[in-house]
């Protein structure tokens, strides 16, 4: 009961610092700002991410190409693609499709696609997660998430949608930030963060149990592992990585 109180305390004070963002929220200021702004912020962010998580994401696609088709094609699916920094970390030849919600990353995911010409990207289409019917049934070899299922509205239908695309056998790799260990100092903080987190970047959750949705999802296989990224002090730290099987 203590630690409840003291949570919705410093969770007001946190609020009480993050006044100007919440006034211009109410104005409906602060959601189309967010939009244009973030991307700028997400390329400076994933830059330094890529640089302490660089090894993770080499052995996270790694076998990539053991889901590739018979024919040794390989159609990839990435949901909120962003600024594109997952681009070189993929297979020579390997045929991308983006999405991502917010336009405004389009002119940093042509920065990544030319520098990266090793892959090959066919379509970057606007589109929530939660809703992929521009993408046929069955018809990518592999889905790809990474930060994208903290901040989507409804993880259990990404999960439909990502097996509806998927063809049978393939693979949905993911790299997420979760929720803290359970009485952790960790997931306390978290919590005293998340709702003035979840305002200022972009609907981001810092407190999602995303290895739930997975083992609830329906996958015949699932290879996850919680790890903590090396980023000191950061409520972001723990993580899930791995790839599920349809």
């Amino acid at each position: 009961m203590e630690a409840t109180c003291l949570v919705v305390l410093l969770r007001f004070c946190v609020q009480i610092l993050a006044f100007p963002a919440y006034l211009l929220w109410y104005l409906g200021i602060w959601e189309p700002l967010c939009k244009k702004l973030f991307p700028y912020l997400m390329a400076v962010v994933t830059i330094c991410y890529n640089k302490h998580m660089s090894d993770k994401k080499k052995e996270m696609f790694s076998n990539l190409k053991d889901f590739a088709s018979p024919t040794g094609a390989l159609t990839l699916l990435e949901i909120g693609a962003g600024t594109g920094s997952n681009f070189q970390f993929y297979p020579a030849g390997c045929k991308i499709i983006c999405t991502d919600p917010n336009p405004n990353f389009q002119k940093f995911l042509n920065k990544s696609v030319a520098e990266n010409p090793h892959v090959q990207v066919e379509r970057c289409l606007v589109a929530p997660a939660e809703d992929l019917h521009q993408v046929p049934a069955a018809s990518v070899d592999v889905v790809v998430s990474t930060l994208v299922l903290c901040s989507v509205k409804s993880p259990e239908q990404v999960m439909k949608e990502v097996l509806r695309v998927l063809r049978p056998g393939g693979a949905f790799y993911f790299l997420e930030h979760v929720a803290g260990a359970p009485s952790s100092w960790t997931l306390f903080w978290q919590q005293i963060y998340d709702p003035t987190w979840i305002c200022l970047f972009d609907g981001c959750h810092l407190a999602r149990e995303t290895w739930n949705d997975l083992e609830k999802a329906g996958f015949s296989e699932l290879k996850l592992r919680h790890i903590h990224a090396p980023l000191k002090w950061h409520p972001t730290r723990p993580h899930i990585i791995g790839y599920a099987v349809k």
